[in-house]
């Protein structure tokens, strides 16, 4: 029945069904061929799509559009670019720093490229900087919008593997730094080499004018983690306050939101979450079938027996199989069907679950700069006006240096568990 399973998933795949429809089709397939009760099916995916914890998935994606749409990530990037922006290739150090600070805003990796390319892109145009290279400079830091919290991604995990969010979110904060830093250094070393110009020195009190001016946007990563880690709210509360407080900003200080559009940001982030919820709801079904035939634990003691005792064979052998699930599915989904898929395993080489769900993550957030499915480089793309061609030559080198930060943080686990092994107290 595992072949079953999976060769009709990926049968549906390959002629064009979408993956919430694949995913609940295949594990339905299964349960009428073996007679198992259709009344599970109904029950399963409401089951799937019940957790509390999953409130905040519609809310950090609203509060991240809102971000993106409502004049704060444009004054925040003006005053990265003020300060950040004036050493030569300053511009490139903005682009991601930016997407790491925008990033523990939105939780989402698209919202960020979309925040920081509409921002950045026409100034780094101006300083004539290789539009090829802006765009998947954008794109690859963007990746880092699902790592450092919050994150969407790791909210699905938690719910899935019954992990601490607030764990995961502590553990995401130096893989996410390092991926900061990674493509920092590759964007001055391109830019030196290319003789990128700095950006222009502004007189003192148009910096400070700019620094007062973003203040309220820098204070919302503040108050949303801040809460969270201080356990004044639970990350669903945090979420509904991302949402309230980028809102009140946007509409009444900046000015920038109206009826019409934040009618429009609900209704965009109401078909967004729609869609992660039914994905969820029918991977719960697949994920009831997985158990119900014991294919998590077959497939971990395959794995186990060809790598024997060798966890560091495990865990390589894991993250491939994540990066191609990254290359051809999106995050959600390849998440929400390949956890319960290896969770067995790492329970069985005594693994940390807080530590792999992170490691996860970082994962398939590569897969958002990896064509085909690189929703980073499509939305880097429509800003640009490049070809995702043109722009999949430019991201490799940066790719590669996202992956080693993952490899580093799949062997090193002290990079992801030492904030919450220090900071969180054992739940």
């Amino acid at each position: 029945m595992g072949w079953v399973l999976f060769g009709s998933f990926f049968l549906l795949l390959l002629i064009g069904v979408p993956v919430g429809l694949a995913v609940g089709l295949s594990a339905l397939i299964v349960f009428v061929a073996t007679g198992i009760p259709l009344q599970m099916v109904p029950q399963t995916f409401f089951e799937g799509s019940s957790s509390y914890a999953l409130v905040a998935v519609p809310f950090f994606i609203l509060a991240g559009d809102i971000l993106a749409r409502g004049g704060i990530s444009e004054k925040i990037l003006a005053i990265a670019e003020a300060t950040i922006g004036r050493v030569r290739g300053g511009l490139g150090i903005v682009a991601t720093f930016a997407s790491m600070f925008i990033a523990a805003i939105s939780g989402s990796g698209a919202a960020t490229t979309a925040a920081v390319g509409a921002s950045l892109l026409p100034e780094m145009n101006k300083k004539k900087y290789d539009t090829d290279f802006s765009a998947a400079l954008i794109a690859s830091s963007g990746c880092i919008g699902v790592v450092i919290p919050p994150s969407v991604p790791m909210v699905l995990y938690a719910v899935i593997a019954g992990d601490s969010v607030a764990k995961l979110f502590m553990g995401g904060f130096i893989p996410g730094t390092l991926m900061g830093a990674g493509l920092i250094a590759y964007a001055v070393w391109y830019s030196n080499r290319r003789g990128y110009p700095a950006s222009e020195k502004l007189p003192p009190r148009a910096v400070a004018r700019r620094f007062f001016d973003s203040l309220w946007g820098l204070a919302t990563p503040v108050i949303i983690l801040g809460g969270i880690f201080t356990g004044y709210f639970t990350p669903s509360e945090a979420a509904a306050i991302a949402v309230d407080y980028t809102l009140l900003i946007a509409w009444l200080v900046y000015r920038t939101m109206t009826f019409r559009r934040f009618y429009e940001l609900v209704v965009g982030a109401g078909v967004t979450s729609a869609l992660i919820m039914f994905i969820i709801g029918t991977a719960k079904i697949f994920g009831w079938g997985l158990a119900f035939y014991e294919i998590p634990e077959a497939v971990a003691k395959a794995m186990i027996d060809l790598a024997g005792s060798s966890t560091t064979l495990i865990y390589l052998m894991i993250n491939v199989i994540v990066l191609i699930a990254g290359f051809f599915m999106e995050t959600a989904s390849a998440l929400i069907i390949l956890t319960p898929i290896f969770l067995p395993l790492i329970a069985a080489i005594g693994g940390d679950t807080v530590h792999f769900g992170v490691v996860m993550t970082i994962g398939l957030a590569i897969g958002m700069a990896t064509p085909p499915m690189a929703i980073n480089i499509f939305v880097a793309s429509a800003i640009s006006g490049r070809s995702l061609e043109q722009i999949s030559r430019a991201i490799w080198p940066m790719v590669i240096i996202l992956a080693a930060v993952l490899f580093l943080c799949t062997y090193v686990p002290w990079f992801i568990m030492i904030l919450p092994n220090v900071f969180m107290a054992p739940q």
